[in-house]
């Protein structure tokens, strides 16, 4: 079998041949290209029949190194077709990099843009699963893909079939996607395609794919396309509120930002120049789409929001035991847990079946988060953030949003500095606006102690040039930072 959505989008394309499915957009003078449904799973179909016959087989690990668009999308449903598990690459991986990828993934077989699409096999591959790959077999895995790795070492997740059936349809509960919807799409396809690509094609709707992420790109293929959903980041967002276009968004429903914290300033600007609301998503590549703010996305446009109806969301103390969302706030946080289906089915290497980490208190987040009178559930930061000053903790993020506000500074990142007496102090480092006139402590200091109190004002401004980041747009901190 080649899978429960493959099986679905084909259905839909056998019952809506000439139904759009990726709507490309020109460059320049050039046109809008339009791939119909039926087009889609014919040339699906093609790429799974020359992959099938270049060795590829059922439940074998088959990377995709290839830029945006729709040949991305050809050869990752066509890997899916074939029934091998679907593990992307970023585009720009090549030398030694995707030598140590293909390790990394104990790959069968790789495909690349830059070879046409073709196939390469690799010989010897070691089972990562112990057990000659009869463990792995035994998922019917249909994706894996690494953690980001902003904070600890990058995890391979693996992602069965019926685990992707379920959480797509989780997911659909709270988007609400449909043939009519037509979705912008802004983030990098090689972290983002279960939840995202996939659900759509399965609902039958249309995606477009601007031919770049300049603001004139996205607004004009928008507006030329009828676009009723945007799927972005904040960094993206922030873009577009800065346009100074006639171009609007009139014909947008759902404008869901994820990937990274939405900060207040980014969606008060994003609404004030379309009307439109930013509504935050929780997304986990162990879990799906656990938490969406659509209830509440005006008034607190910062809140995750509110658990979908197949997931249980709690919170867990450092000792183990619930804390009460009525009992909790942003002086009293927890641990963000998550039951519920379509979790993931294993951890690559070293091989660790989910059953095994989901027992007895559903995923472990890592985040620290707390819910409000209304029930919206709010990000305070990750544990590994969080700053202990003589007793007194609170976490990195919160000090960064205040950071960040200030009209003089790009971006900050706070981390905790040892300290001999207190334990622990707040550190800052950020990018200026201006390199040539970066505001110094002083200034800085006064900025964050109108809005933030004095234990959580950091010791320390450095100013450096750049602050890395993952793929996926998030604050690197690997190495205690």
């Amino acid at each position: 079998m080649s899978g429960f959505v493959i099986d679905e989008i084909r259905e839909f394309a056998l019952a809506n041949p000439d139904h759009p499915a990726l709507v490309i957009g020109g460059r320049g003078d050039s046109p809008d290209e339009t791939l119909s449904y039926a087009s889609l799973v014919a040339r699906m179909d093609e790429r799974a029949r020359v992959f099938v016959k270049q060795g590829v087989g059922r439940a074998e690990r088959c990377g995709l190194v290839a830029p945006q668009g729709a040949g991305f999308v050809e050869a990752a449903l066509g890997i899916l077709a074939a029934e091998a598990c679907f593990v992307p690459i970023p585009d720009g991986t090549a030398g030694g990099a995707l030598e140590q990828a293909a390790r990394e993934s104990a790959l069968h077989h790789l495909v690349t843009a830059k070879d046409d699409y073709g196939c390469r096999s690799f010989d010897a591959v070691v089972p990562p699963d112990g057990q000659g790959e009869a463990s792995f077999r035994t998922l019917d895995p249909a994706y894996l893909r690494f953690t980001s790795g902003t904070t600890s070492e990058r995890k391979g997740v693996v992602v069965g079939h019926t685990a992707v059936r379920d959480r797509l349809a989780n997911a659909n509960q709270a988007l609400g996607i449909g043939p009519e919807d037509r979705i912008l799409w802004l983030l990098p396809m090689a972290h983002h395609f279960l939840v995202s690509i996939l659900l759509y094609l399965r609902a039958g709707a249309t995606i477009l794919l601007p031919a770049s992420n300049f603001a004139r790109d996205v607004l004009g293929l928008a507006n030329r396309a009828g676009a009723t959903v945007f799927y972005a980041s904040p960094y993206h967002y922030g873009v577009l509120a800065k346009d100074a276009s006639e171009l609007g968004l009139d014909g947008v429903r759902l404008a869901v930002s994820t990937a990274d914290g939405l900060r207040a300033a980014v969606a008060r600007d994003f609404r004030q120049r379309f009307d439109l609301p930013l509504v935050q998503a929780l997304g986990i590549i162990e879990v799906g789409l656990p938490v969406l703010n659509r209830v509440s996305a005006q008034s607190k446009p910062e809140a995750l929001g509110r658990p979908g109806d197949a997931y249980q969301v709690w919170l867990r103390d450092e000792h183990g035991a619930p804390i009460e969302p009525q009992d909790s706030s942003l002086e009293r946080t927890g641990e963000i847990c998550i039951r519920g289906s379509g979790l993931f089915d294993a951890y690559l290497r070293p091989w660790l079946p989910a059953r095994e980490v989901l027992e007895p208190d559903g995923f472990r987040t890592g985040d620290q988060g707390w819910f409000d009178a209304d029930g919206d559930l709010h990000l305070a930061g990750r544990r590994a953030n969080r700053i202990n000053m003589a007793g007194m903790k609170f976490f990195a993020e919160e000090v960064e949003a205040v950071l960040d506000a200030h009209p003089e500074v790009a971006i900050s990142r706070v981390f905790a500095r040892e300290h001999a007496h207190l334990g622990e102090i707040p550190a800052a480092e950020f990018v200026p606006r201006d390199p040539a006139t970066p505001p110094d402590k002083r200034e800085l200091t006064h900025h964050c102690r109108e809005q933030l109190a004095a234990y959580k004002i950091p010791r320390e401004f450095s100013v450096v040039a750049q602050l890395e980041r993952t793929a996926t747009g998030k604050l690197r901190r690997a190495g205690g930072r």
